[in-house]
């Protein structure tokens, strides 16, 4: 049974008109008012409806108040409270969790006989609750709006209640006109309002009636007190699939309804609103079909199709909006009710389209901004290189992955298996500028850093003589050259580099301005003294003339010439980094922190390729005997680091082979050991003040976690493959002709395995294990295939290479499943690769003695560092751009004690 109401409906409504909807005569009282919704909503709407909230409830926390400019609100327990204490109201709102909004309710009516009004905010109230709000709504004369609704307004009686629309700031969305606004979606009420006053229509009565699966005041309601609110002209509506309310709606004024959804027509469940679901007959089309035969039209509304008729039109674009409403209007011979106050379509205060040859209607031209955003976006146009949001990079990065499947690591969106196609020189510019390398960024690091590799005659050789005469490993002899690299060592550098930068902002000179007039820009004081010398500087002279040689012509290297003098060997470092950087930095795509220290980036690369080489390599003239001059006029950086390795200079034909090591190596994501070694390092100096990181200390952080089980483990594989060879008569470990019968030799010695595997088993000991076979992701199937090794075989295979090393190991696997020590074919793993790569390369010198096996084994882990060092440098450049002050340190809840 219901309480008979307004209108001929079969069921109650209240309001007659939309002018009585919110009224400034209304009082509410609002449930669960110092909930988080509502404490950011309460007080807005308080505030512009001139204080028509009489207090909350917050059950346990009556007596506290809520803080509004126009007063306290008071909070009481229950409503009952609030009504022995005096107040009277006629709305409630209802922000309770969906379980609880039928209690809410239900308390509403049963205690105050005067409520009218109850608007619930609350969302996905579940379907029998929404029944019983219905009933007891219904049997007491109560008008429910929602649920799932950001409630109501009226911009004539300058009220709103229950809900954001509007926003923050009401006051300037709805402006009063004489447009009313029903709508399934809240965010877009207001949306639409906005829209609607940019084109010179205000409004009067907006009502977000929500989308869960009950719309209590829907359509037909809306309809009815449309026709009877003599301030309203016309009304929007804005609809989703779901229901048949707007079916049964009977309008006799003009409406524009925009209706949206045609897409979930395609899905099997609710998304976004619980309602918005479309069951038979219920979906956008037809929608779209009911309004179009209620307003006598054959179409929607588009710019290029703009059929409407004066009862009204169907948009499926939001932005159409307010032209289809002025259209019309126009045929009932109604103007807008103000001057339009500007459009809504795109005006970018900022954008840039780069190299991009964009359409015109996608290259929009810049506006200025409105203050104070003007002034904001002017600085920040000033201000060049990238910004970082800061954030607890622990186990986190935002340079290096692994994919979980395949087990791929890359390092800037670039896989391993590319950058192993590439020389080292593209991967550090990869590294730290996080851009694929063109020539001329790769001649720049080669030269760069090949002005760095010999220590003849420094204290960073002594260092690394002592450290080696000490007896440690690889990593630890490194770290000791390292160590007098610090930040007092690069600072001249990496000044002259921020004067630069400088030079070149305020001068607004790019890196197209090849043609400039350097000798329009001259240098301060400050940055003069560092880049320009009164006598020759021979070291400077020697890099310039080797960039010469390779025919780079930059603007930074002419500018640094055009300013009399000599330059230094730091003016000329800090033009090479500024050449590499400038571009990347005027687009944002770096920071100006890795700018500025990109010169002691190079330098540290080419210390630790020198501290690699023997000793006796560092000459007056020479680097593992290949001249200074052919050093900077003509080797890249793997030739160097491949030097180093063999300590002479290497066959062209290692190269690529070499280059693929150490692109392998670059990285396994942020979990390896050597890269929390990295990051930890730049975590305990504190990234939040990064003047303070000591890129030096942290590149000491990745050797000292380095170690025998990671990095120098690729002997393992090399020892096995030795024992394996020892007695074959092999020569040229790259001549597929070898003569080795490899089958007999794996079938030998898988048979040997499977015996050894069984006198294991019954001893009680532990599995005997092959080193670089079998992998604990790539296993189970018949035969199995790490997708790395796989990529590198195919590459080799395109490039005509052959290894009888990695021969063997794909012969083995397939052996030991038929001599039965396994069950199925094991795959090679990528482990193989560099074993079997780097044993190609030194087998010639371990044959003939120039290398010993601790030699093999130092080699090993010296390759391994060459690769990661390059892939722990962009994890160092991210955590001290991304990173907070000890943010790898481990919580005290996560740590266990062991006894």
């Amino acid at each position: 049974m219901y309480t008979k109401g307004v209108g001929d409906f079969h069921y109650y409504v209240g309001i007659s008109s939309l002018s009585q909807i919110a009224t400034r005569g209304d009082r509410v009282c609002v449930l669960n008012i110092l909930g988080g919704e509502s404490t950011d909503v309460t007080p807005v709407s308080h505030e512009y409806s001139s204080g028509n909230v009489v207090f909350g409830t917050a059950p346990g926390r009556g007596g506290s108040e809520m803080e509004t400019a126009l007063g306290t609100i008071p909070v009481y327990n229950n409503v009952l409270e609030g009504i022995a204490d005096g107040h009277t109201f006629n709305c409630g709102v209802v922000y309770l969790p969906p379980a609880a909004a039928r209690h809410g309710v239900g308390e509403l009516i049963r205690v105050n006989p005067d409520i009218r009004k109850i608007f619930i905010v609350t969302e996905k109230i579940p379907a029998h609750d929404a029944r019983e709000i219905r009933a007891i709504a219904q049997s007491n004369g109560v008008d429910i709006f929602g649920a799932n609704s950001l409630g109501v307004a009226d911009s004539w009686n300058h009220v709103r209640i229950g809900g954001a629309l509007g926003g923050n700031t009401p006051e300037e969305a709805l402006r009063k006109g004489s447009i009313a606004i029903h709508s399934n979606s809240g965010n877009f009420t207001t949306t639409i309002s906005t829209y609607l006053r940019m084109a010179g229509w205000g409004t009067t009565t907006l009502v977000s009636s929500g989308k869960d699966v009950y719309i209590h005041y829907a359509a037909p309601e809306f309809a009815f007190a449309l026709a009877n609110d003599m301030r309203s002209k016309a009304a929007v509506l804005y609809v989703e699939p779901g229901g048949y309310y707007e079916l049964d709606a009977d309008f006799t004024k003009p409406v524009v309804a925009c209706v949206v959804g045609r897409w979930k027509s395609r899905l099997t469940r609710s998304v976004g609103h619980a309602g918005a679901m479309a069951g038979s007959g219920d979906d956008a089309a037809s929608k779209e079909r009911w309004f179009m035969e209620k307003f006598g039209v054959d179409g929607v509304w588009s710019p290029e199709h703009p059929v409407c008729s004066r009862m009204g039109a169907v948009v499926t674009n939001i932005a159409h909006v307010p032209a289809a409403l002025t259209d019309v209007m126009a045929r009932n011979a109604t103007l807008p009710d103000f001057a339009p106050e500007g459009s809504l379509n795109l005006k970018p205060w900022f954008g840039r389209a780069r190299d991009l040859d964009l359409a015109p209607e996608l290259d929009l031209p810049n506006v200025v901004a409105a203050p104070p955003y003007d002034e904001q976006i002017a600085a920040l146009n000033a201000h060049v290189g990238a910004v970082r949001a800061r954030q607890s990079m622990k186990d986190a990065s935002g340079v290096s992955q692994m994919d979980a499947v395949t087990q791929v690591s890359s390092l800037r969106g670039m896989s391993i298996l590319r950058a192993a196609e590439q020389p080292m020189a593209a991967n550090i510019v990869l590294a730290l500028l996080g851009r694929r390398a063109t020539e001329q960024d790769r001649a720049l690091v080669d030269v760069a850093v090949g002005a760095q590799v010999n220590l003849f005659d420094s204290v960073e050789l002594a260092a690394v003589r002592a450290a080696r005469e000490s007896g440690n490993t690889p990593n630890t002899v490194l770290a000791a050259a390292l160590a007098l690299r610090g930040p007092a060592h690069s600072q001249p550098a990496r000044l002259a580099m921020h004067g630069f930068i400088e030079l070149f902002r305020e001068t607004k000179l790019t890196a197209d301005d090849i043609d400039a007039d350097v000798t329009a820009y001259a240098a301060g004081e400050d940055l003069r003294a560092l880049i320009v010398g009164d006598q020759p500087d021979p070291r400077a002279e020697a890099i310039l003339a080797g960039l010469r040689e390779r025919g780079i012509d930059a603007l930074p290297l002419r500018w640094l010439a055009a300013q009399g003098g000599h330059p230094t060997a730091d003016g000329v470092l800090a033009a090479i980094a500024m050449t590499l950087t400038w571009r990347a930095l005027t687009r944002k795509e770096i920071s100006r922190l890795t700018a500025e220290e990109l010169p002691w980036w190079l330098e540290i690369f080419g210390t630790l390729i020198g501290a690699a080489a023997p000793v006796a390599g560092h000459t007056a003239d020479a680097f593992c005997g290949i001249p200074m001059s052919e050093v900077l006029a003509r080797c890249t950086v793997t030739e160097l680091a491949a030097a180093a390795l063999l300590g002479e200079s290497p066959a062209a034909d290692v190269l690529d082979s070499f280059a693929m090591l150490t692109g392998l190596l670059l990285t396994n994501g942020p979990g390896a050991i050597t890269a929390q070694g990295a990051k930890g390092a730049v975590s305990a100096d504190g990234p939040q003040s990064p003047d303070r990181i000591q890129l030096n200390k942290a590149m000491i952080g990745f050797l000292t976690h380095a170690g025998y089980a990671h990095g120098g483990n690729g002997f393992e594989g090399m020892a096995f493959l030795i024992d394996r060879f020892r007695d074959a008569e092999l020569s040229d470990p790259g001549d597929p002709e070898h003569g080795i019968d490899l089958d007999a030799l794996t079938h030998a010695y898988a048979a040997e395995f499977a015996a050894l595997k069984v006198t294991r088993k019954e001893a009680g000991a532990d599995r005997p294990t092959i080193p670089c076979v079998n992998h604990p992701v790539f296993k189970g199937k018949d035969v199995n295939i790490d997708p790395r090794e796989e990529h590198v075989r195919t590459v080799m295979a395109q490039r005509g290479e052959y290894n009888v090393f990695h021969d063997y190991y794909r012969r083995l696997v397939v052996a030991l499943r038929e001599e039965g020590a396994t069950a199925n074919v094991f795959c090679v793993n990528v482990d193989a690769l560099i074993a079997t790569l780097l044993l190609k390369l030194l087998w010639g010198r371990y044959r003939d003695g120039s290398f010993t096996t601790h030699d093999l084994e130092d080699a090993a882990f010296t390759v391994f560092l060459f690769g990661r060092m390059i892939g722990c440098a962009a994890e160092i450049d991210d955590h001290q751009n991304r990173g907070r002050n000890m943010d790898t340190r481990t919580p005290q809840k996560s740590l266990s004690f062991v006894s």
